[in-house]
């Protein structure tokens, strides 16, 4: 295994996932490339998402990459490639990086069936259903427990 892509949302459980991640990239001495998804909330104007003068992407994209410098912080030893932050829909964004880079694994948490999830998919479910390439998904209470899950 030479290349992980974890995919980290901002929720408190990315912590543990991206822990999880990092374990496998050191003990296989792989390479472990991060992404964070951003979506543009479903409140705001469809005519104002994606203008060229529309500053929300890029307002995001940096909170989304100082909150993942924040998190790579805390992962000494793991070799990190720079984040990648995308604007775009999770499932299909988390394919689309997996197979441009052609990682081994893809990394990402669950977070469980509520609602709408049990008719639409979670994207943790479209990603392990869809991907040509092996998935873990670190389920709940691996992910608080960080990667001493992991062996």
């Amino acid at each position: 295994m030479n290349k992980i892509l974890v995919a980290l949302d901002n929720s408190t459980r990315a912590r543990g996932v991206l822990a999880a991640a990092a374990e496998l990239a050191r003990k296989f001495d792989a390479t472990l490339h991060v992404l964070r998804v951003i979506t543009i909330p479903p409140e705001f104007p469809a005519s104002a998402a994606g203008s060229p003068s529309d500053p929300l992407p890029a307002h995001l994209t940096t909170l989304a990459l100082a909150d993942l410098a924040r998190l790579l912080a805390d992962e000494p030893g793991a070799k990190l490639h720079p984040p990648f932050v995308v604007v775009g829909q999770p499932w299909r964004s988390i394919l689309e990086l997996g197979r441009t880079l052609d990682v081994d694994l893809i990394v990402l948490g669950s977070h469980g069936y509520s609602g709408w999830d049990h008719m639409l998919g979670t994207t943790a479910g479209k990603v392990a259903n869809l991907a040509d390439r092996n998935v873990l998904v670190i389920h709940e209470h691996h992910a608080s427990a960080g990667a001493e899950q992991v062996h």
